[in-house]
């Protein structure tokens, strides 16, 4: 069996990390043959996941090539282009999954959606998500992380793909509901690290993280997204994690806005894709389509797009009428 992992951010390395310790034709792919060259040379991947050595069976390539198993873990903005790129060596019966998170910036879809578009409608997808940091992927520590695929039997060989003792798969058929935890949750680590960076204190972040999840589960519910999946590992178990934690680029994203540094500065700050930033808006105009009410959304989009300050998007949640829980 053979695994390409296309993007070789941390995610993407880490996940490569972990393929390449159960299976011995694993190769990571990135477009940056600069950056390819210098993880060969130095056999780790020192820009985002540095002092974890690569496991020798582990290949490297700036090369397309065609592979029985493919995960795609570039960012969502990148997420349609890779797919135009991977199509020619896709067959009928390919074995594609992503563990990116987050929506389809061009047509406002789940990725699902433009998978089919591009790739065609009989192809048969997959997508990986749950509390997963990179570096303690990469390290072998204790993981749960839920797989959901639009096929079962699809489904249930992937999870034997990725399966090991400190990596457990749970399978869901619930595409829409693990796709939207994955995405809602970067949105909320915005807004919790906001709260954090305006020294709200601890009640203000947890009533945020609970009241977020809230949110999650309305828009979920207009989108058919199962509620079970919601309050899962892809959902509540990543929303915690991203939260609470400042492993997380998105919470430390927010920490920087509620210190009054500019998104622009923060992003350029913290050196890598904070995929809240562009997720904000989707789902923000997702939460419009379906006229679903996200107030904690719709504030971490005025402050991104609209120039509202923070202090002035946490007064505005504090001053909404007071109502039933």
């Amino acid at each position: 069996m053979s695994f390409l992992i296309l993007g070789a951010g941390s995610w993407g390395t880490a996940i490569a990390i972990h393929l390449s310790r159960l299976h011995s034709q694993v190769t990571l792919w990135d477009r940056n043959t600069a950056h390819i060259a210098a993880m060969k040379k130095s056999r780790e991947n020192q820009r985002y996941l540095a002092d974890i050595i690569f496991p020798d069976s582990l290949m490297l390539t700036e090369s397309f090539i065609k592979a029985e198993y493919m995960i795609i873990a570039v960012p969502s903005h990148a997420f349609r282009e890779i797919l135009i790129k991977l199509k020619p060596y896709c067959s009928a019966d390919q074995k594609i999954i992503w563990i990116t998170k987050g929506l389809d910036p061009e047509n406002h879809e789940f990725l699902d959606q433009a998978a089919k578009q591009i790739l065609g409608e009989n192809i048969s997808c997959a997508v990986l998500s749950g509390p997963t940091f990179a570096k303690e992927v990469a390290q072998e520590l204790p993981t749960a992380v839920t797989l959901a695929a639009d096929n079962k039997i699809l489904g249930e060989n992937w999870v034997k793909q990725f399966h090991s003792p400190n990596f457990r798969v749970y399978f869901s058929e619930d595409m829409t509901g693990v796709q939207l935890g994955g995405a809602v949750k970067n949105v909320l680590a915005i807004a919790v690290g906001i709260a954090e960076g305006l020294k709200c204190g601890a009640n203000a972040q947890a009533a945020l993280i609970t009241r977020g999840l809230a949110e999650m589960m309305r828009l979920g519910a207009a989108c058919h997204a199962r509620p079970e999946t919601l309050m899962g590992l892809s959902g509540a178990g990543d929303l915690i994690l991203t939260c609470t934690n400042n492993q997380s680029r998105n919470r430390r994203f927010g920490i920087q806005l509620g210190q009054g540094i500019s998104p622009e500065a923060a992003e350029k700050s913290i050196g890598q894709v904070v995929e809240g930033i562009q997720t904000t808006r989707e789902i923000y105009l997702l939460s419009q389509r379906y006229g679903v009410e996200m107030p904690i959304t719709q504030q971490v989009y005025q402050v991104l797009y609209e120039n509202l300050s923070p202090q002035q998007a946490l007064k505005n949640l504090l001053m909404r009428e007071p109502k039933q829980e």
